[in-house]
């Protein structure tokens, strides 16, 4: 099903910012008309994160307590007693710790805000992580030919008008789960705006500087047939300051691209301009070597994905809050056994963090046996016990009242987890 305004009838457009500085002016002129429509009011929104790069889930969230996980990794393990060499685990559930540098999810974990699904990975055993993130966000882990994306599959199955801002991804390229026929928009700083468009008469690759620029130079019927409609949902983003912005409750972004996206998509949600899937990505998880324990490559990470969704979620107050889930994702974990250079290599199992209102939070989901080889799949990696199309198609079907699996996720028959309340 198509939204009927959109910036494409089909395909999709890529926003992505060019350095100019400053909202252009035709953006600054109809915000308040669009926000009249009521229709767009109190949608849900659910919030997607990527950590590309493979992220270690028995470093996130270790098994502290398992001897096999200890003397697999005699210089990555980290205890959670307090006399440990490194500042310790967090103590979760006596089994399962925290990584110290995700303290900030430990009060959403005891508050029962946040859980944590473990051994979740793809079916297909892929350690390439081009294919690996390519079947995660088509959503078809055996099939290369989908051409669309999951998220985008999302959209198309709300059943309701949309404003062409109900999908937008705060990074510099549309990203793989967004493909599709859905209007969606890839932006990676709400203050510069320059236009990619595929997929139409026009060349394969167009950037101007305004979207008037480009309706004056299109040929093409599809931009054109919807090109008043583009700049009037374009000038939505009129009460958009973000140099200006404050955070709301005291809520501070860390620095980074993933603190900078988390801290737009906010902007975004409070200025109603209709958000209802939102995506960022976090990067650099791929930790072959100096992987380190509470210091070093994981540990900035950790802290950098923890802090940014704490602050996002802080930013929001309790009122959006009831409106927003907020789910990761990673292609692959990592080897049980540490290597040669102080890292670990391509493995299977991984976790993943969901946090929201609406979430069996304050547990740690998913099967994960005691780490011994034969327990291991390949004799090397934490088995997949949890296909990412259950809990995706789960935290999918519960916030945004979808409830068509054979669609958003063809092919797969599973069962959910029971990770979302109701």
């Amino acid at each position: 099903m198509s939204t009927r305004r959109g910036f494409l009838r089909s395909g999709a457009l890529a926003v992505f910012g060019i350095g100019i500085g400053g909202v252009p002016g035709f953006v600054a002129r109809a915000a308040a008309g669009f926000k009249r429509e009521q229709l767009y009011k109190k949608n849900k929104i659910l919030i997607c994160i990527f950590q590309r790069g493979a992220m270690d889930g028995l470093m996130a969230v270790p098994a502290f307590t398992d001897p096999y996980l200890q003397a697999a990794r005699p210089t990555l393990f980290m205890s959670a007693a307090k006399s440990a060499a490194t500042n310790p685990v967090i103590d979760l559930d006596g089994r399962f710790g925290l990584h110290p540098g995700m303290k900030a999810f430990e009060t959403l974990f005891r508050e029962k805000k946040l859980a944590i699904v473990h051994g979740i990975g793809s079916p297909n055993n892929s350690r390439s992580h081009f294919d690996a993130q390519d079947y995660m966000e088509s959503g078809t882990p055996f099939d290369k030919g989908t051409n669309t994306g999951w998220l985008n599959r999302a959209s198309g199955l709300m059943g309701h008008e949309a404003t062409p801002f109900r999908a937008v991804s705060l990074t510099n390229s549309m990203p793989r789960s967004f493909y599709g026929d859905q209007a969606a928009i890839a932006v990676s700083n709400l203050r510069d705006f320059a236009i990619q468009m595929r997929g139409n008469k026009m060349a394969s690759n167009i950037t101007a500087r305004s979207f008037e620029d480009l309706y004056d130079q299109a040929s093409s019927d599809l931009l054109k047939s919807t090109g008043k409609e583009t700049f009037s949902a374009v000038k939505m983003l009129d009460k958009l300051d973000t140099q200006g912005y404050t955070p709301s409750n005291g809520a501070v972004y860390p620095i980074s691209p993933l603190g900078n996206a988390l801290k737009q998509i906010a902007q975004l949600i409070k200025i109603d301009v209709g958000l209802e899937i939102g995506f960022a990505e976090s990067g650099g998880w791929d930790t072959h070597f100096g992987q380190g324990t509470d210091q070093g490559q994981f540990a900035r990470n950790a802290m950098d994905i923890s802090n940014s969704i704490a602050a996002f979620w802080k930013d929001l107050g309790a009122t959006l809050q009831d409106d927003v889930t907020i789910m990761t994702m990673t292609e692959f974990g990592r080897t049980v056994k540490q290597n040669g250079s102080g890292g670990t290599d391509h493995g299977r199992g991984s976790c993943n963090f969901i946090l929201g209102n609406n979430v069996q939070g304050g547990m740690v989901h998913g099967l994960v046996k005691p780490l011994s080889i034969e327990n291991l799949e390949d004799a090397r990696d934490l088995p997949v016990t949890t296909d990412f199309r259950a809990v995706f198609s789960e935290v999918a079907d519960q916030q945004l009242s979808l409830h068509n699996n054979e669609i958003l996720f063809p092919g797969w028959t599973g069962k959910k987890i029971g990770v979302m309340k109701g």
